[in-house]
């Protein structure tokens, strides 16, 4: 039976009065109506919405429309279906800006790939202006994911991020010049308050750099340039206009209009929308895109407001991770999109993967060490579970009862469910096969070493499930580079007397160290132990352990984020703000202090190799160039 929605024109973010507002909806044929009468629509000119007050639409919920067969041609500033939008995402740029979410340039790499899997359209590889580090990684990643094209012709656009000026251009340009869609995407702020106490510069001085940046940015040869005003959300609306018509001139292919400081509501994002859809000059030759943070919660609705008001191509992240509360979480917009596109939002529809969505979170978690909360929708660990009596009834006779998404869709295997059980006798090919179905391609080191942690668990389990497999490779693959590695470990602790651990490290060079400390329980003892090896004087700013799986022989997963007691700063390109960094390190093991011990250790080397290639950069920039 048909369920019926009212959209608004009062309260929907879906329905923008302008008379100049180019928003349109589906025509009747476009929609889909289970019943035998649907309901009639009035003929509505294409570039407005009717005046009446409100509009009755009734519409099947119906989680799941099917999924199109190819994504349009690849046009940096035209998309040849109307209805597709282009997924941008900036795990790599924007994600990494959040505190404790150091990434290595071999982390970059492997998400770069887990991205491209995925389907995005677009890869914000990074700011390769920041740092030596973040150029070489937007470079790997341009040459390698940026190059590999797909039997249907697919590879995503590399993308990188850059100030309004020529050296930031010229880097970006440099570091994704290689890829075979590579693309520059530069920014300068234009709201009031920017202008006045960042910038320090008036509306025409930011006019006229936009302008000459965007034409210098085509003049390297890249013919894909996106420009964004920072702080789109609170610029005066004329300037605006003004601002993205000049670069539109100057060879924009892309404007992103980001809300900064998420401050919009849905209403008013999507009215700025399509406000700049009906007042700028050229922009039918253009994308729109939107970028929404999520600091009042509101950035997945914000970012649907604005495709349904002519934006065509949505900023997001894995996870939502981002600067301060983060960004639109690319799972959230994308699985809106695909639940109620066809339905709801005129036919949009994306050209996203869904099944690599769990394995996308899962290694961004891993990665950056930033634990997502169970509620966390989609990919969060209660987004599938159901304890309510109430609801349990439900599930059992009909899951549609009380699940829009099918678990399955998403690429969730539920622990109750699976199909290949694995246990002490399975071999080695079984093991390869099940870690593939999940997403993970090991090479035959890795596949090896894992191998051996297996049998190992499966030893003291009678029963080994995805969720210890995934803990598994998470602790064997996604650790940064090693400097100091975990040799041996031993722990006396009790009620009897002080805790005692002995730790044996084996450094870069392949020498032993041994130390022994005491503390106030086996995981403070094992760290200070190890403080004692590595001679770095740390703050251990957060502790977290979960297990993966229920029982008393679960898997332990732990993590840690620690800060250098010592120069271990770096500067914020985006806001000139020297920054003490955060790292963060994940381990996994039956033992529980195994686990918090190989965490700190991760941690450790991950603060370690950024040291070094901070100390690299400072030593380049220190040395005299000759002219």
């Amino acid at each position: 039976m048909a369920s019926s929605i009212l959209i608004s024109s009062k309260f929907s973010p879906f329905h923008f009065p302008s008379p100049k507002s180019s928003l349109f909806l589906p025509s009747p044929t476009s929609l889909h109506f289970p019943s035998s009468n649907p309901p009639h629509f009035p003929s509505f000119p294409s570039k407005s919405l009717p005046k009446a007050k409100s509009l009755l639409i009734s519409s099947s919920l119906a989680p799941t429309p099917p999924t199109p067969l190819c994504r349009p041609l690849y046009i940096p500033n035209h998309i040849p279906d109307p209805n597709y939008v282009r997924i941008f995402d900036t795990t790599l740029r924007d994600g990494e800006q959040s505190p404790g979410a150091t990434l290595t340039s071999k982390e970059k790499l492997d998400i770069a790939r887990q991205l491209a899997k995925l389907g995005v359209d677009i890869i914000e590889a990074g700011f390769p202006a920041a740092s030596k580090d973040d150029f070489e990684a937007v470079t790997a990643i341009a040459n390698e994911v940026g190059n590999a094209e797909d039997e249907n012709g697919y590879v995503p656009v590399i993308c990188g991020l850059s100030r309004c000026n020529e050296n930031d251009i010229k880097a970006a340009w440099e570091a994704v010049k290689y890829a075979k869609r590579p693309r520059i995407h530069t920014f300068i702020a234009t709201s009031g308050i920017h202008l006045e106490y960042k910038l320090r510069k008036s509306k025409e001085e930011v006019l006229d750099i936009a302008r000459s940046m965007v034409r210098f940015a085509r003049s390297l040869g890249c013919d894909d340039v996106e420009f964004s005003p920072e702080d789109a959300g609170r610029s005066d609306r004329e300037f605006l206009y003004e601002i993205l018509g000049e670069v539109i001139k100057a060879g924009a292919t892309t404007l992103n209009i980001p809300d900064t400081v998420g401050i919009t509501m849905p209403s008013e994002f999507g009215q700025l929308i399509a406000d700049i859809k009906a007042n700028t000059p050229g922009i039918e030759n253009v994308i729109i895109s939107t970028h929404c943070q999520n600091d009042l919660g509101l950035s997945t609705a914000n970012t649907l407001a604005g495709a349904c008001a002519g934006a065509r191509q949505v900023e997001v992240t894995i996870n939502g991770i981002g600067e301060r509360a983060g960004n639109a979480s690319l799972e959230e917009v994308v699985m809106a999109i695909k639940c109620r596109g066809e339905h709801v939002l005129g036919g949009l529809y994306t050209g996203i993967n869904a099944q690599h969505i769990v394995m996308s979170s899962k290694m961004v978690e891993d990665y950056t060490g930033l634990h997502i909360q169970p509620h966390k929708a989609i990919v969060g660990a209660n987004a599938f579970a159901h304890e309510s009596g109430i609801h349990q009834d439900g599930m059992l006779k009909h899951k549609g009862t009380y699940e829009i998404i099918s678990p399955e869709d998403i690429g969730l295997e539920r622990s109750n469910e699976a199909g290949i059980v694995l246990g002490k006798l399975s071999g080695r090919h079984a093991l390869k096969d099940r870690l593939k179905e999940l997403g993970y391609e090991l090479d035959d080191e890795q596949l090896g070493n894992i191998f051996w942690r297996f049998k190992a668990v499966a030893e003291q389990k009678k029963r080994v499930t995805d969720a210890d497999l995934i803990a598994l490779v998470s602790d064997e693959v996604f650790q940064p580079e090693v400097v100091w590695k975990l040799h041996d470990l031993q722990v006396t602790c009790g009620t009897l007397g002080l805790s005692t651990a002995t730790v044996k490290l084996i450094g870069a060079d392949g020498e032993e160290h041994v130390a022994c400390s005491v503390g106030t329980g086996p995981v403070d003892s094992a760290y200070k132990a190890i403080d004692l090896i590595t001679k770095e004087p740390v703050a251990l700013l957060e502790y977290s352990m979960i297990a993966v799986t229920e029982g008393i022989d679960a898997i332990a997963t732990t993590r840690v984020l620690i800060r250098a007691e010592k120069s271990c700063i770096s500067t914020n390109m985006l806001t000139g703000e020297i920054v003490q960094r955060t790292f963060s390190g994940t381990g996994a093991g039956m033992d529980i202090v195994v686990s918090s011990v190989k965490a700190y250790i991760g941690a450790l080397n991950k603060m370690l190799g950024f040291k070094e290639q901070y100390q690299t950069k400072a030593s380049i920039e220190r040395t005299p160039v000759s002219a």
